[in-house]
């Protein structure tokens, strides 16, 4: 019996996750507002529009590479860039937690980062153990 791959699990919340932060604001145009109303405002203008759409197609993109296993490395490095970017620009301020101790920190983008990285290299092995078990 072939066992199940055990990064199943993280490769589908990685796309949930990305999924929804990109599908969405591209279907109500909500990606438009990010680019005029945040991203030209912080000093993109007259290219935070457009930079807006490379970012929410870029979390696209890292799902279906995701899929099909193919262009994962750097389109992996694209969106690990963005949310380097997004903590520095967005949730540094706010400290660490998302909630309970604060509210919009780094910590998700954290996760995020780590997550997209184990994905993107599976046979990296920090600690090797004796045995398979934990």
């Amino acid at each position: 019996m072939k066992s199940l791959n055990h990064f199943l699990f993280l490769k589908i919340a990685l796309i949930a996750v990305f999924v929804m932060h990109g599908i969405p604001s591209i279907v109500t145009g909500d990606v438009n507002n990010f680019g005029k109303m945040y991203l030209d405002q912080v000093g993109f203008a007259p290219v935070g529009i457009y930079l807006a759409w490379l970012i929410k197609l870029s979390h696209v993109a890292l799902c279906i590479s995701i899929v099909v296993n193919k262009f994962l490395k750097p389109i992996g490095w694209i969106n690990i860039c963005i949310l380097v970017v997004g903590i520095f620009m967005l949730h540094i301020k706010d400290g660490w937690y998302v909630v309970g101790g604060g509210r919009n920190g780094v910590e998700f983008n954290v996760l995020l980062i780590a997550s997209v990285i184990t994905v993107m290299y599976p046979k990296i092995v920090l600690f090797k153990s004796e045995s398979n078990n934990l």
